[in-house]
């Protein structure tokens, strides 16, 4: 365990990983969302696949608890349940998908999704049916399988709720609820699958109390009457972030 913190300690990238990190929890605190959008795009350009993905969950556990006591006053328990079902059924399958994906490919698809969210919502897209059990439960499908093979579960989640017409409190308390869950069950998975190695799972304890604090601070910033300068700010990271993730840059 010693010789693996000092190999944390000493990662090349770490100070960019924190900077990922700080401007996630940023954005998760007022939005909601953002943290593996943000982050994982970073992460990839110094960890393999799976590292990054083992210091997300880690870090990203911590950060949104702060924020549960109002989340569960403001969401949909029942309809978070029903992703979270959904989801734990289809991540195992993700997670196969990603031991099989080379480094190079992931850091193309993880850009690439955390692109496409902000595009759909910036071109108007909407869902005006109704949030029912079928359409729960096949988006919460969607996001354990993207979850286990890039790390970036929230896209399906967080697009047909932004593109809802829920009241913005409610949106932000579902989804921040949904991604709790959603770290959960990957690291118990991870665990049982004998796959959470020392050096990542570190990184991502060094870099729990800045995804807190970050989180705290989005959080106490977030007022619902400006959701649109809030979701604009969210876009505006996820896009940098994911942009400066994809590998032609190397």
């Amino acid at each position: 365990m010693p010789e693996a913190l000092s190999a944390a300690l000493a990662f090349d990238g770490l100070g960019w990983l924190l900077a990922g990190t700080i401007l996630a929890g940023l954005a998760r605190g007022f939005s909601g969302f953002g943290t593996a959008l943000i982050f994982m795009p970073v992460a990839g350009q110094f960890m393999p696949p799976i590292w990054a993905l083992t210091a997300l969950v880690i870090m990203d556990v911590f950060g949104p608890i702060p924020n549960l006591p109002r989340a569960k006053r403001d969401g949909d328990m029942k309809e978070v349940a029903i992703l979270t079902v959904a989801m734990a059924l289809t991540l195992p399958l993700g997670l196969m998908v990603l031991a099989s994906l080379r480094p190079e490919l992931f850091r193309y698809a993880v850009s690439i999704l955390a692109l496409l969210l902000p595009v759909l919502l910036l071109a108007g897209l909407r869902y005006r049916g109704r949030l029912s059990l079928p359409v729960l439960a096949g988006t919460g499908a969607l996001s354990g399988f993207l979850g286990g093979v890039v790390g970036v579960p929230g896209p399906p989640v967080i697009l047909l709720y932004l593109a809802s017409t829920r009241r913005a409190a409610q949106v932000r308390a579902n989804i921040l609820l949904y991604l709790f869950a959603f770290d959960i069950i990957l690291i118990a998975l991870l665990a049982v699958q004998d796959r959470l190695e020392a050096v990542p799972l570190i990184i991502g304890l060094l870099l729990a109390p800045p995804v807190i604090l970050a989180n705290m601070v989005g959080a106490a910033i977030f007022r619902p009457e400006k959701e649109r300068l809030y979701r604009a700010a969210a876009y505006m990271m996820i896009a940098a972030a994911a942009i400066s993730g994809l590998p032609l840059w190397d």
